[in-house]
């Protein structure tokens, strides 16, 4: 008779000396939490994962980022629309966004960019709302979150013509080399680590980790997606993001409590964030 194997979970790590951490980028609003999202707020919350940022990438996903805002104390807003949802932008959406963006929990504006992965909105147009968003993201005193697939020339292009950045940026999701972290870091921008740094074959993304200074370094989820090993391929979400936290400072050659603060202590500032 066959002997069943018995899966072992790999517990969560957890950091000392009352270490919190925050998840800078998270889709809250998706239906990929409906059924359990207090649950998935609870268990942040017992892993030191105090707030979140929910991240809006249409105006109807901004209006309810805003909405959870609203409603928990430990989560903020974004605004904005992200480069798969640009080609119906009209004059009176741009006048809604910058309206929600005067929201008090609104702190960044964001997600937006360019992605030459899916090409769901032509280049052309891509880019040009890119710009045009920046621009208002400038005169609204407010931190970008900029999306880059595979347009790494063209976002930097756009971004440095721009410049500079008083209120500051985040490259979230970050997917270059070391090179590309230098080019970053030259704009002020930090640089946001998701879960794929986690992944066996992101020797990439370990390089750029090495190369990036912590004062500069924060971290997230993008969840619902890209949920860190050993969870990869399941459901992201906010209290995962201790996966990500132990990998960095792995890399880092630093403990776990020394990322937690510093990126900690990166995101209230970049974000303007109580505490």
């Amino acid at each position: 008779m066959e002997k069943k194997t018995q899966k072992i979970e790999i517990p969560l790590p957890v950091p000392g000396h009352g270490a919190e951490l925050i998840d800078t980028h998270c889709h809250l609003d998706m239906s990929a939490y409906e059924v359990d999202f207090e649950a998935v707020l609870a268990r942040a919350l017992a892993a030191g994962v105090t707030r979140i940022i929910s991240v809006g990438i249409d105006l109807e996903s901004s209006r309810r980022a805003i909405g959870l805002a609203e409603q928990h104390q430990g989560i903020y807003a974004t605004v904005g629309v992200h480069p798969h949802n640009v080609a119906e932008l009209s004059e009176a959406d741009y006048a809604e966004l910058q309206s929600l963006c005067r929201h008090a929990k609104v702190v960044a504006y964001g997600e937006i960019g360019l992605d030459y992965v899916k090409n769901y909105a032509p280049i052309a147009l891509q880019k040009e709302h890119f710009a045009r968003q920046v621009a208002l993201a400038k005169d609204l005193q407010l931190p970008l979150v900029v999306h880059d697939r595979e347009a790494h020339d063209d976002i930097m292009e756009i971004l440095e013509a721009a410049g500079p950045f008083p209120a500051g940026g985040v490259m979230h999701c970050f997917s270059g080399d070391a090179a590309f972290v230098r080019r970053v870091l030259t704009l002020g921008f930090h640089i946001s680590i998701p879960g794929v740094v986690t992944f066996a074959k992101a020797e990439m993304l370990h390089e750029a980790v090495r190369e990036i200074p912590l004062a500069s370094l924060v971290l997230e989820t993008d969840g619902p997606f890209l949920a860190p090993v050993p969870k990869r391929g399941k459901r992201n979400e906010p209290q995962l993001m201790l996966f990500t936290a132990q990998k960095v400072a792995e890399l880092k050659g630093v403990s776990l409590e020394e990322v937690a603060r510093q990126t900690t202590m990166n995101a209230v500032r970049l974000f303007g964030l109580e505490g």
